[in-house]
Protein backbone atom coordinates (compact mmCIF):
# COMPACT_ATOMS: atom_id res chain seq x y z
CA UNK A 1 0.00 0.00 0.00
CA UNK A 2 1.53 3.36 -0.71
CA UNK A 3 1.06 6.20 1.64
CA UNK A 4 0.16 9.73 0.41
CA UNK A 5 2.14 12.20 2.56
CA UNK A 6 2.04 15.57 2.64
CA UNK A 7 5.32 15.92 0.72
CA UNK A 8 4.41 13.65 -1.67
CA UNK A 9 1.60 15.63 -2.42
CA UNK A 10 3.27 19.05 -2.13
CA UNK A 11 5.69 17.82 -5.11
CA UNK A 12 3.17 17.00 -7.50
CA UNK A 13 0.94 20.50 -6.76
CA UNK A 14 -2.02 17.99 -5.56
CA UNK A 15 -2.98 18.33 -1.84
CA UNK A 16 -5.59 16.83 -0.36
CA UNK A 17 -8.29 18.83 1.05
CA UNK A 18 -8.04 20.29 3.82
CA UNK A 19 -10.50 20.86 6.87
CA UNK A 20 -12.54 24.14 7.03
CA UNK A 21 -10.65 26.11 10.16
CA UNK A 22 -11.74 29.32 11.21
CA UNK A 23 -10.27 32.24 10.86
CA UNK A 24 -10.21 33.97 14.48
CA UNK A 25 -10.62 32.12 17.54
CA UNK A 26 -10.78 33.26 21.30
CA UNK A 27 -8.41 32.05 23.69
CA UNK A 28 -9.96 33.18 27.68
CA UNK A 29 -7.16 33.62 29.97
CA UNK A 30 -8.37 31.56 33.27
CA UNK A 31 -4.27 31.81 34.88
CA UNK A 32 -6.36 34.44 37.70
CA UNK A 33 -8.71 31.48 38.54
CA UNK A 34 -8.47 27.89 37.48
CA UNK A 35 -4.40 28.68 37.69
CA UNK A 36 -4.38 30.47 40.81
CA UNK A 37 -6.83 27.99 42.77
CA UNK A 38 -4.01 25.28 42.64
CA UNK A 39 -1.61 27.09 44.44
CA UNK A 40 -0.91 27.80 48.14
CA UNK A 41 1.20 31.47 48.12
CA UNK A 42 -1.85 33.87 47.88
CA UNK A 43 -0.85 36.22 44.96
CA UNK A 44 -0.96 39.93 45.65
CA UNK A 45 -3.80 41.79 44.66
CA UNK A 46 -0.83 44.82 43.05
CA UNK A 47 0.38 41.85 40.96
CA UNK A 48 -3.24 40.65 39.99
CA UNK A 49 -4.17 43.56 38.64
CA UNK A 50 -1.13 44.10 36.81
CA UNK A 51 -1.68 40.43 35.17
CA UNK A 52 -4.92 41.70 34.58
CA UNK A 53 -3.78 44.95 33.21
CA UNK A 54 -0.93 43.52 31.03
CA UNK A 55 -2.99 40.50 29.57
CA UNK A 56 -5.23 42.84 28.05
CA UNK A 57 -2.53 45.08 26.53
CA UNK A 58 -1.34 41.82 24.91
CA UNK A 59 -4.46 41.68 22.90
CA UNK A 60 -6.46 39.32 25.39
CA UNK A 61 -10.32 40.19 25.43
CA UNK A 62 -11.85 37.44 27.61
CA UNK A 63 -10.41 36.47 30.98
CA UNK A 64 -11.82 34.91 34.43
CA UNK A 65 -10.60 37.02 36.94
CA UNK A 66 -11.49 35.21 39.80
CA UNK A 67 -14.47 32.74 41.86
CA UNK A 68 -16.66 33.79 44.37
CA UNK A 69 -16.08 30.91 47.18
CA UNK A 70 -15.80 31.54 50.33
CA UNK A 71 -12.78 33.18 51.33
CA UNK A 72 -12.32 30.19 53.98
CA UNK A 73 -12.19 27.93 51.33
CA UNK A 74 -10.17 29.63 48.87
CA UNK A 75 -7.68 32.98 50.37
CA UNK A 76 -6.23 33.25 46.91
CA UNK A 77 -9.72 34.04 45.21
CA UNK A 78 -11.00 36.43 48.29
CA UNK A 79 -10.23 39.62 46.21
CA UNK A 80 -12.40 38.58 43.07
CA UNK A 81 -14.89 41.78 43.17
CA UNK A 82 -11.88 44.27 43.38
CA UNK A 83 -10.85 42.50 40.19
CA UNK A 84 -14.23 42.63 38.29
CA UNK A 85 -13.98 46.11 39.50
CA UNK A 86 -10.73 47.00 37.75
CA UNK A 87 -11.70 44.40 34.63
CA UNK A 88 -14.56 46.29 33.78
CA UNK A 89 -12.97 49.87 33.31
CA UNK A 90 -11.28 48.01 30.17
CA UNK A 91 -12.82 48.74 26.87
CA UNK A 92 -13.85 45.52 25.08
CA UNK A 93 -13.05 42.96 28.36
CA UNK A 94 -15.11 39.91 28.79
CA UNK A 95 -14.84 39.71 32.47
CA UNK A 96 -15.84 36.11 33.57
CA UNK A 97 -16.02 34.65 36.94
CA UNK A 98 -16.74 31.23 38.38
CA UNK A 99 -19.62 30.35 40.84
CA UNK A 100 -20.01 26.88 42.30
CA UNK A 101 -23.54 27.74 43.39
CA UNK A 102 -26.23 30.43 44.05
CA UNK A 103 -25.19 32.69 46.77
CA UNK A 104 -21.79 32.61 44.90
CA UNK A 105 -23.77 33.54 41.57
CA UNK A 106 -26.02 36.31 43.65
CA UNK A 107 -22.28 37.92 44.54
CA UNK A 108 -21.96 37.87 40.60
CA UNK A 109 -24.58 39.21 39.85
CA UNK A 110 -23.80 42.29 42.13
CA UNK A 111 -20.28 42.48 40.99
CA UNK A 112 -21.30 43.69 37.03
CA UNK A 113 -19.44 40.70 35.74
CA UNK A 114 -20.49 39.61 32.60
CA UNK A 115 -20.72 36.04 32.29
CA UNK A 116 -20.69 33.71 35.34
CA UNK A 117 -19.48 30.11 34.90
CA UNK A 118 -20.89 27.24 36.68
CA UNK A 119 -18.91 24.13 37.05
CA UNK A 120 -21.24 20.66 36.68
CA UNK A 121 -18.85 17.28 36.81
CA UNK A 122 -20.28 14.35 34.70
CA UNK A 123 -18.41 12.07 36.92
CA UNK A 124 -20.62 11.14 40.09
CA UNK A 125 -17.56 10.93 42.14
CA UNK A 126 -16.40 13.84 41.27
CA UNK A 127 -19.16 16.05 41.71
CA UNK A 128 -19.79 14.51 45.19
CA UNK A 129 -15.50 15.50 45.89
CA UNK A 130 -15.62 18.81 44.36
CA UNK A 131 -19.45 20.57 44.99
CA UNK A 132 -20.78 18.01 47.81
CA UNK A 133 -23.72 17.26 44.96
CA UNK A 134 -25.15 14.93 42.67
CA UNK A 135 -24.55 16.04 39.31
CA UNK A 136 -28.32 16.12 39.14
CA UNK A 137 -28.22 18.11 42.13
CA UNK A 138 -26.14 20.66 40.54
CA UNK A 139 -28.27 20.89 37.71
CA UNK A 140 -31.07 22.02 39.90
CA UNK A 141 -29.11 24.81 41.50
CA UNK A 142 -28.29 25.92 38.00
CA UNK A 143 -32.01 26.59 37.50
CA UNK A 144 -32.18 28.31 40.30
CA UNK A 145 -29.42 30.42 39.68
CA UNK A 146 -31.22 30.89 35.96
CA UNK A 147 -34.16 32.33 38.28
CA UNK A 148 -32.32 34.89 40.16
CA UNK A 149 -30.51 36.06 37.36
CA UNK A 150 -33.44 36.70 35.63
CA UNK A 151 -34.91 38.29 38.36
CA UNK A 152 -32.52 40.60 39.01
CA UNK A 153 -32.62 41.98 35.59
CA UNK A 154 -28.85 41.97 35.09
CA UNK A 155 -27.70 40.56 31.86
CA UNK A 156 -24.82 38.38 32.84
CA UNK A 157 -24.49 35.20 31.14
CA UNK A 158 -24.72 31.76 32.10
CA UNK A 159 -22.07 29.10 31.13
CA UNK A 160 -21.83 25.31 32.25
CA UNK A 161 -18.37 23.77 32.06
CA UNK A 162 -19.54 19.95 32.15
CA UNK A 163 -15.77 18.92 33.41
CA UNK A 164 -14.56 15.51 33.68
CA UNK A 165 -16.47 15.00 30.55
CA UNK A 166 -13.74 12.28 29.58
CA UNK A 167 -12.87 10.69 31.99
CA UNK A 168 -12.32 10.85 36.01
CA UNK A 169 -9.18 10.17 38.19
CA UNK A 170 -11.99 9.37 41.17
CA UNK A 171 -14.75 7.20 38.69
CA UNK A 172 -12.57 6.07 35.81
CA UNK A 173 -14.79 6.13 32.86
CA UNK A 174 -17.21 8.29 32.16
CA UNK A 175 -20.01 7.24 29.64
CA UNK A 176 -20.57 9.90 26.80
CA UNK A 177 -24.27 9.08 26.93
CA UNK A 178 -24.15 10.98 30.78
CA UNK A 179 -22.24 13.66 29.39
CA UNK A 180 -25.39 14.17 26.71
CA UNK A 181 -27.42 13.96 29.03
CA UNK A 182 -26.50 16.44 31.58
CA UNK A 183 -25.49 18.45 28.68
CA UNK A 184 -29.42 18.48 27.42
CA UNK A 185 -30.83 19.11 30.98
CA UNK A 186 -28.23 22.02 31.60
CA UNK A 187 -30.14 23.66 28.67
CA UNK A 188 -33.15 22.85 29.77
CA UNK A 189 -32.13 24.38 32.99
CA UNK A 190 -31.63 28.04 31.67
CA UNK A 191 -27.59 27.90 30.61
CA UNK A 192 -26.84 30.28 27.90
CA UNK A 193 -24.06 28.16 26.77
CA UNK A 194 -21.86 24.88 27.64
CA UNK A 195 -18.16 24.01 27.22
CA UNK A 196 -16.91 20.34 27.70
CA UNK A 197 -13.58 19.86 30.06
CA UNK A 198 -10.88 17.50 30.08
CA UNK A 199 -10.51 18.15 33.69
CA UNK A 200 -8.03 15.76 34.45
CA UNK A 201 -6.64 14.88 31.06
CA UNK A 202 -7.85 11.90 30.17
CA UNK A 203 -8.57 13.13 26.40
CA UNK A 204 -7.42 12.19 23.25
CA UNK A 205 -7.75 13.91 20.01
CA UNK A 206 -10.21 10.99 18.51
CA UNK A 207 -12.01 11.13 22.08
CA UNK A 208 -12.93 14.75 21.73
CA UNK A 209 -13.63 14.81 18.09
CA UNK A 210 -16.32 12.38 18.69
CA UNK A 211 -17.85 13.99 22.04
CA UNK A 212 -18.17 17.17 20.47
CA UNK A 213 -19.60 15.98 17.30
CA UNK A 214 -22.16 14.12 19.27
CA UNK A 215 -23.00 17.11 21.14
CA UNK A 216 -23.18 19.85 18.91
CA UNK A 217 -26.56 18.66 17.60
CA UNK A 218 -27.90 18.78 21.10
CA UNK A 219 -26.69 22.50 21.52
CA UNK A 220 -25.77 23.95 18.27
CA UNK A 221 -23.93 27.08 19.00
CA UNK A 222 -24.23 27.16 22.37
CA UNK A 223 -21.48 24.53 22.93
CA UNK A 224 -18.83 26.97 22.57
CA UNK A 225 -15.87 26.25 24.85
CA UNK A 226 -12.86 23.26 25.28
CA UNK A 227 -11.21 23.18 28.25
CA UNK A 228 -8.20 20.79 28.02
CA UNK A 229 -5.92 20.22 30.54
CA UNK A 230 -2.09 19.16 29.51
CA UNK A 231 -1.69 16.22 32.18
CA UNK A 232 -0.56 14.03 29.70
CA UNK A 233 1.01 16.19 26.86
CA UNK A 234 -2.06 16.22 24.80
CA UNK A 235 -3.44 19.72 25.78
CA UNK A 236 -2.97 21.12 22.56
CA UNK A 237 -3.68 18.13 19.97
CA UNK A 238 -7.18 17.81 21.78
CA UNK A 239 -7.38 21.47 21.02
CA UNK A 240 -6.97 21.19 17.20
CA UNK A 241 -10.13 18.26 17.46
CA UNK A 242 -12.02 20.38 19.04
CA UNK A 243 -11.54 23.74 16.68
CA UNK A 244 -11.81 20.53 13.73
CA UNK A 245 -15.58 20.32 15.21
CA UNK A 246 -15.97 23.71 14.89
CA UNK A 247 -15.10 25.09 18.24
CA UNK A 248 -13.78 28.40 18.15
CA UNK A 249 -13.33 29.43 22.34
CA UNK A 250 -11.06 27.67 24.32
CA UNK A 251 -9.80 28.23 28.13
CA UNK A 252 -5.75 28.65 28.59
CA UNK A 253 -3.34 29.48 31.74
CA UNK A 254 -0.61 31.61 31.04
CA UNK A 255 2.56 29.34 31.76
CA UNK A 256 0.17 26.41 31.97
CA UNK A 257 -0.28 26.87 35.46
CA UNK A 258 -3.37 25.16 37.46
CA UNK A 259 -4.80 21.58 37.73
CA UNK A 260 -7.18 19.58 40.00
CA UNK A 261 -6.76 18.37 43.27
CA UNK A 262 -8.12 15.59 42.49
CA UNK A 263 -5.00 14.28 39.96
CA UNK A 264 -2.35 14.53 42.10
CA UNK A 265 0.99 14.87 39.75
CA UNK A 266 -0.82 16.15 36.98
CA UNK A 267 0.48 19.70 35.19
CA UNK A 268 -2.09 22.67 35.18
CA UNK A 269 -4.32 23.71 31.76
CA UNK A 270 -2.30 24.11 28.20
CA UNK A 271 -0.06 27.00 28.23
CA UNK A 272 -2.01 29.76 26.68
CA UNK A 273 1.39 31.15 24.74
CA UNK A 274 1.46 27.74 23.31
CA UNK A 275 -1.71 27.71 22.31
CA UNK A 276 -1.85 31.08 20.66
CA UNK A 277 1.23 30.24 19.21
CA UNK A 278 -0.59 26.87 17.58
CA UNK A 279 -3.32 29.30 16.02
CA UNK A 280 -0.71 31.94 14.85
CA UNK A 281 1.15 29.30 12.83
CA UNK A 282 -2.00 27.85 11.14
CA UNK A 283 -2.96 31.25 10.16
CA UNK A 284 -5.71 31.59 12.85
CA UNK A 285 -5.84 35.32 14.47
CA UNK A 286 -5.95 35.21 18.12
CA UNK A 287 -5.30 39.13 18.89
CA UNK A 288 -2.69 38.13 20.37
CA UNK A 289 0.70 40.26 20.77
CA UNK A 290 3.46 37.78 21.52
CA UNK A 291 6.49 39.75 22.68
CA UNK A 292 3.56 41.51 25.14
CA UNK A 293 2.41 37.76 25.95
CA UNK A 294 6.00 36.65 26.66
CA UNK A 295 6.83 39.72 29.24
CA UNK A 296 3.85 38.71 30.82
CA UNK A 297 4.66 35.51 31.41
CA UNK A 298 8.07 36.21 32.86
CA UNK A 299 6.55 38.58 35.57
CA UNK A 300 4.05 35.62 36.43
CA UNK A 301 7.02 33.47 36.78
CA UNK A 302 8.74 35.65 38.88
CA UNK A 303 5.67 36.38 40.92
CA UNK A 304 5.15 32.37 41.56
CA UNK A 305 9.18 31.66 42.05
CA UNK A 306 8.95 27.70 43.21
CA UNK A 307 5.66 26.91 41.33
CA UNK A 308 5.87 24.23 38.59
CA UNK A 309 5.36 26.58 35.31
CA UNK A 310 4.55 24.47 31.90
CA UNK A 311 4.17 25.02 28.49
CA UNK A 312 7.03 25.29 25.49
CA UNK A 313 6.89 28.71 23.72
CA UNK A 314 8.55 30.42 26.54
CA UNK A 315 11.93 28.50 25.79
CA UNK A 316 12.03 28.01 22.15
CA UNK A 317 10.76 31.36 21.20
CA UNK A 318 9.21 32.16 18.15
CA UNK A 319 10.70 30.68 14.84
CA UNK A 320 12.25 32.59 11.96
CA UNK A 321 9.48 32.11 9.58
CA UNK A 322 6.64 33.61 11.81
CA UNK A 323 8.33 36.47 12.68
CA UNK A 324 9.56 37.42 9.19
CA UNK A 325 5.25 36.46 8.66
CA UNK A 326 4.66 38.90 11.65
Amino acid sequence: MTLYSTATAASTGHLPPKPSLPKRVIIREVGLRDGLQIIGAVMPTAHKLQWIREAYEAGQREIEVGSFVPARLLPQLADTAELVAFAKTLPGLVTSVLVPNLKGAERAIESGADLMLLPLSASHAHSLANLRKTPDEVVQEIARIRAARDTSGVKIRMEVGISTAFGCTLQGRVEPSEVLRLLQAVLDAGADCVGLADTVGYADPEIVRQLFELALPIAGDRLNCGHFHDTRGMGVANVYAALQTGITRFDACLAGIGGCPHAPGASGNVASEDLAYMFASMGIATGIDFDKLLALRGQVAGWLQGEALHGTLWRAGLPKTMRAAA
